[in-house]
This record gives C-alpha cells, sequence and structure tokens, in this order.
C-alpha cells in the first residue's frame, strides 16, 4: 500500500490514486471504467454513450458485477438531455458512486445523489460557475482548461486550479493535458486533489474506438489539435484532420445568430448541443459520403504529444503512479 496517494478526492471516493479516468462521449465503455476502477482511479463514462436507455441500465449493471471499486456518470444537465432524471436514477438505485455534471445546473443530480450518499463533481471553466454549483452543494469541482479535450476552457491550468483552490472550500480536480505522472505532482503542488484524464486513455487496449483513432493520438502533437465550434456549439477541442479542415471550426452564420440572440438563445444552444450529439453519434458509425467518421472526427487534447503507445488502462493508471513517485522524489530540496 505504500505507493498510494491520499488526497481529499481519494479519501472522499474511497479510491487508491486521485485519478479520474476521464467520462469521453462515444469512447467511455464498460472496460475502461471496470479497469480504471479496478487499478486504483476511479472510471467512468457519459450516460449517453449508452442508447436506448435500456441499454445503459446494462451497461451500470454489467460494470457493478465486475467490480466493487467505485465508479462514475457523467450527466450532461441542459435541456438538449431528455433523459436526465432517469439517468440519475438507474445510476442511483445501481449505487453509482461518482457524478460529473456538465453544460448545465446540477442542482437536480445533486439533490438526488445525496439522498443515496453519492458524490456530485462539475466541470467548471471560471470561478463564477464555481460558485454557483458551490452553493448549490456541489462535493468537488473538475476544473477544464486549456489543453483538454471535448470542451476545453479558456485559462491555463496553471492559473484555473490555484485560483479556485484558493477561493473554494472543495476539491479541486485538474482536467486538461495530464498523461503523465509528474503532471500529477504538479497538478497537486498547484492545490488540486486530482487529476481528469482523458485523451491518454484513447490509447487503450480497452477503448473500443477504431484503431486509426487510436494511433492518431499516439501519432498526434499538440500542434494538431484545434478547437471547433462547428460540431456542438461549444469549444471542443479535435484532430485537425482533412475533414476538420475542410468543415472549418465555425458553427454556420444562422445557428451563430440564434446562439447570440438573446430572444433565441435559449432554445438555440439546447438545439445545437442535441445537433452536435446526433453527428458524434453519426461519426461512430458512418464513413461513407461526406458524413464525419471516425476516420474524420477525433475529439482529443494538447496531452497527444505525450502518448506514445497503445497499453491497457491498468498499465496507464500504473505508469502514471510510478512516474508521479519519481518526479516527487527528483525534485530540488
Amino acid at each position: 500500500m505504500s505507493n498510494a496517494i491520499s488526497t481529499s478526492l481519494t479519501r472522499l471516493l474511497g479510491i487508491r490514486y486521485p485519478i479520474i479516468g476521464a467520462p469521453m462521449f462515444l469512447v467511455s465503455n464498460v472496460e475502461m471504467v471496470v479497469a480504471i476502477s479496478e487499478a486504483g482511479g476511479i472510471g467512468t463514462f457519459p450516460a449517453l454513450n449508452y442508447r436506448p436507455i435500456e441499454k445503459y441500465r446494462d451497461a451500470i449493471a454489467e460494470m457493478k458485477a465486475l467490480t466493487k471499486k467505485p465508479i462514475g456518470v457523467n450527466v450532461i444537465v441542459n435541456k438538449s438531455n431528455t433523459r436526465q432524471n432517469e439517468d440519475i436514477k438507474i445510476a442511483l438505485d445501481h449505487g453509482v458512486e461518482l457524478f460529473i455534471t456538465s453544460l448545465g445546473s446540477p442542482a437536480t443530480v445533486i439533490r438526488e445523489a445525496h439522498k443515496n450518499g453519492a458524490k456530485v463533481f462539475c466541470d467548471v471553466t471560471n470561478l463564477e460557475h464555481a460558485r454557483k454549483v458551490a452553493d448549490l452543494g456541489a462535493d468537488g469541482l473538475v476544473a477544464v482548461g486549456t489543453g483538454a479535450g471535448g470542451h476545453a476552457g479558456p485559462i491555463s491550468p496553471l492559473v484555473l486550479v490555484p485560483w479556485l483552490a484558493r477561493e473554494m472550500k472543495i476539491p479541486v480536480v485538474l482536467a486538461g493535458g495530464v498523461a503523465v505522472g509528474s503532471q500529477i505532482a504538479a497538478a497537486l503542488s498547484l492545490g488540486a486533489a486530482g487529476v481528469h484524464v482523458g485523451t491518454r486513455f484513447i490509447a487503450s487496449t480497452e477503448a473500443g474506438v477504431d484503431l486509426a483513432y487510436k494511433n492518431a493520438v499516439v501519432q498526434s502533437t499538440p500542434e494538431d489539435i484545434v478547437m471547433t465550434t462547428r460540431v456542438s456549439g461549444t469549444p471542443a477541442a479535435v484532430i485537425n484532420t482533412d475533414y476538420v479542415k475542410k468543415i472549418g471550426t465555425d458553427l454556420p452564420l444562422a445557428l451563430r445568430v440564434l446562439k447570440d440572440h438573446g430572444l433565441t438563445k435559449k432554445y438555440a444552444v439546447p438545439l445545437i448541443h442535441w445537433l452536435g450529439m446526433r453527428s458524434l453519434e453519426q461519426a461512430a458509425t458512418s464513413s461513407a459520403g461526406e458524413k464525419p467518421s471516425w476516420k474524420t472526427v477525433w475529439s482529443a487534447g494538447q496531452s497527444v504529444g505525450l502518448v506514445n503507445e497503445i497499453i491497457s488502462c491498468r498499465e496507464i493508471v500504473e505508469n502514471l503512479v510510478a512516474e508521479y513517485h519519481v518526479a516527487v522524489a527528483a525534485l530540488p530540496r
């Protein structure tokens, strides 16, 4: 037990290492969640990875049958997710220990989760949002900064994490660019209680995505990552493939106008998110014609530059922990 890393995050969730396997839309699956949790971190997945909802229920049941360790579910909490209440109830019925909320108000998730003793961490990109979710009773914050895959924030994690840690009284988890253990040491020194790791786990043997996607993560550099609003309306980090170059990185003009207008914004934003999820779903299953496919639209963060091989999720966690201890031991005294 000597290599365990104790922080407020590990104590809160009852895990060995302060490593959250980030929930990745269309990437995270049963095998990944179980492997990360069994290795001592906590595996999580987006509820909307499984449709119809019966498949979601079956996936959670399978995870809970395969591991007694804590697992987590990511719930989209804006109006585009009409399944939100069912997603929460099914997760709680199966004893899920952690919820991570994104893109909206977590009030309902927090209220229901706390009835069961489950914890809720909320994605935030600034102090204003952090204060709002803390006032609602959030147990922790996922500070999403620059460099993250998917919906990345605009502030450097080097600034965002100590800023939130100084101002807030709940644990802060660093999200954005983490793929090696020395970055865990850096995150904890900044005041983080743990790290949120996504891109590194795409290049894992358990990830159910096409081998070409995994190889793209291994072969790409940080300079190959671009931010696009084209897919979901919210800035998202993707590998700059030929297809992304072709379609551009901005929303079509009509949707931009609707999104920015005060009278239509509250209707346009959920619509854009819904269209984005539909687009990404098609990307997972279609490679014909002009449709996006896994060969052309790949979500990833800047940490692709630190990923050099495809290995198991357990090996990834073990490497992160070993590298963390080496980094701490090598720090100047």
